[in-house]
């Protein structure tokens, strides 16, 4: 009796990460000040207004063949939408975006697939800074 329950306990452990393997996904994103050999230099949740320029990094899987859009928003409304066109089942792309001083407050990105559908949003503070 033992057996057939090992061998689908087994079966059910093999088969999970095939499933999921084959569900695209953003597997890791970032807001930076930088992007060095294709990576953030570092990870920013709240950025004061001396910052000008802040870049949104993200590295997506199995989403090969898509385009997939970086759509930054800022009090419910698009203020930039970056395209990019995913080549491999391992993918890392970054937009960036000009924020004016007084832009203050939630920042996100939305990360959508060519159907429409949100993958995925990230959020950061744009803050007055301090004189």
């Amino acid at each position: 009796m033992k057996k057939p329950y090992a061998l689908l306990a087994l079966l059910i452990i093999t088969l999970s990460p095939l499933q999921n393997a084959s569900a695209g996904e953003v597997a890791r994103a970032q807001f930076t000040s930088a992007i060095e050999a294709r990576e953030p230099v570092d990870n920013l949740a709240i950025v004061d207004s001396h910052v000008n320029n802040i870049y949104f990094f993200s590295e997506l899987r199995n989403l090969q063949g898509e385009t997939i859009t970086h759509r930054w928003m800022f009090s419910g409304e698009v203020m930039a939408e970056i395209r990019f066109e995913v080549g491999g089942p391992r993918w890392r792309v970054n937009s960036s975006k000009r924020l004016l001083p007084d832009w203050l407050g939630k920042w996100s990105v939305v990360v959508v697939n060519g159907n429409g559908t949100s993958l995925a949003e990230y959020s950061f503070q744009y803050v007055a800074a301090e004189q």
